[in-house]
């Protein structure tokens, strides 16, 4: 079920979906006092298809309708050199072979910089599984241009462009990489640092969001 947050101010509403418990706790206990307008953090159940139920069911009809959409969690590293805890925004995403652009991926980089001043963030295409990726699947992912890989992110932002044009972005904290490969999130290091992270990135989704909010014509 969609979690609002209270509002401060009146605005264009902003979506924040997850499909984790754990990345919920994360994205509702973070600072929130830059949002402008309804903040709402949606939990959708792991995996593309429940990722497409989800935000239809959201952005279909209702006070969502015209909501600007972050698709936000962990993901799989897939570049040689990445740790858990870098940060990954997407200037795409893929599905098969289905693209979708991101809105103001620069504006969303040095946000995301200026939250978290000394962590890495990373930017290029992000690919949806339908699984985990592990061992070879990254290699092969990352063969196709891919730097980091999720199960939800590109169904997240593809379904909300389908229920009505809106802006779309996702931003994702490496929880496991290809020399730090995590078997359980939560129960190592890495899966602790990218929780801490995805806490304190929420400063920049609500910077993006804010530069958004321009009158529509």
């Amino acid at each position: 079920m969609p979690d609002p947050v209270e509002p401060s101010g009146s605005a264009a509403p902003l979506l924040i979906a997850c499909a984790l418990g754990i990345e919920k706790i994360a994205l509702r206990t973070g600072d929130h006092s830059g949002a402008r307008g309804q903040v709402t953090v949606l939990r959708t159940g792991m995996g593309p298809v429940c990722a497409e139920r989800a935000l239809r069911a959201a952005c279909g009809d209702g006070p969502l309708r015209e909501a600007a959409v972050i698709a936000s969690g962990f993901c799989a590293g897939l570049a040689p050199g990445m740790h858990p805890g870098d940060l990954v925004v997407a200037d795409r995403t893929r599905l098969a072979t289905a693209h979708t652009p991101c809105t103001a991926t620069e504006l969303l980089v040095k946000a995301v910089s200026r939250a978290l001043p000394g962590r890495t963030v990373h930017t290029g295409l992000l690919a949806g599984t339908d699984h985990v990726v592990r061992g070879h699947e990254r290699t092969e992912l990352r063969a196709t241009g891919a730097i980091a890989a999720d199960m939800e992110s590109a169904a997240t932002l593809s379904s909300a462009l389908s229920a009505g044009p809106r802006p779309v972005a996702a931003v994702r904290v490496v929880v496991d990489a290809p020399e730090h490969e995590l078997v359980r999130i939560g129960t190592v290091r890495g899966g602790i640092s990218a929780f801490r992270v995805l806490r304190a990135v929420l400063p920049a989704f609500f910077e993006w969001h804010r530069s958004l909010l321009l009158p529509r014509r």
